[in-house]
């Protein structure tokens, strides 16, 4: 790959994961539902993680959603042990939203499913060629 095409990759993945972070902040001041929020957020979390990796790595690891996926779990399993409180983050609002507080396995449902959809564009990034 060119160095052209390769900073242009970098690029896009970095305006990918501005917007998707832009989303997420949008979601979590202004919707308070019963699926957006704590649903759509929480699988859109693990694909915000996804591109900030590729703006540093855009291409091999191929298996980097599995590996997204494995550190969601370890976030939502020290939210299990109270990680905020133990951080003494637990009276900051930003942190408790950002890390979590409370553990929930449906959590780790949503960021399978944003994992899978990501593994699925690994997929079709591998069957064009791409590395």
């Amino acid at each position: 790959m060119k160095l052209q095409e390769y900073k242009k990759e970098r690029i896009t993945f970095a305006v990918i994961t501005v917007l998707l972070i832009f989303i997420e902040v949008l979601i979590a001041l202004f919707v308070d539902d019963a699926f957006i929020r704590p649903y759509f957020g929480d699988m859109l979390v693990v694909v915000v993680l996804y591109a900030f990796v590729r703006i540093f790595v855009p291409h091999g690891h191929r298996l980097l959603p599995l590996y997204i996926f494995l550190f969601a779990i370890v976030v939502e399993v020290l939210q299990y042990f109270h990680i905020v409180d133990i951080l003494g983050l637990g009276g900051s609002r930003f942190f408790r939203t950002l890390i979590g507080g409370v553990f929930d396995w449906k959590d780790i449902g949503c960021y399978a499913v944003g994992c899978l959809a990501m593994g699925g564009y690994e997929i079709l990034r591998w069957k064009k060629g791409e590395k």
